[in-house]
């Protein structure tokens, strides 16, 4: 199915948005993304696991938005792993190859 309105930008053309809320919804496998400006994404697990090089079997333990400047969120997982996601990876679509 073909949305109407594609609301991620194309890379570089995004306009920044703090971010205000992020939480790991498990039967989704995935985390919802709310930012200041009101649009909210459902970005699948797979993509960051694989973006940060986490191990397959690790599970998200902590969620937490960077309070200071809300530009990025962090998700630290049982086996003591991290990965750190910015506004851009969220809010843009990325480059051509």
């Amino acid at each position: 199915m073909k949305q109407a309105v594609q609301l991620k930008k194309t890379y570089g053309k995004a306009v920044f948005s703090r971010m205000k809320h992020v939480r790991y919804l498990g039967w989704e496998d995935a985390f919802d993304v709310e930012f200041e400006d009101g649009l909210c994404f459902l970005e699948p697990h797979a993509a960051i696991r694989k973006t940060n090089r986490i191990t397959p079997g690790a599970a998200p333990v902590r969620v937490e938005v960077d309070e200071e400047l809300g530009s990025h969120f962090k998700v630290t997982y049982d086996t003591g792993e991290t990965a750190e996601v910015s506004w851009s990876f969220v809010r843009e679509t990325p480059p051509p190859k």
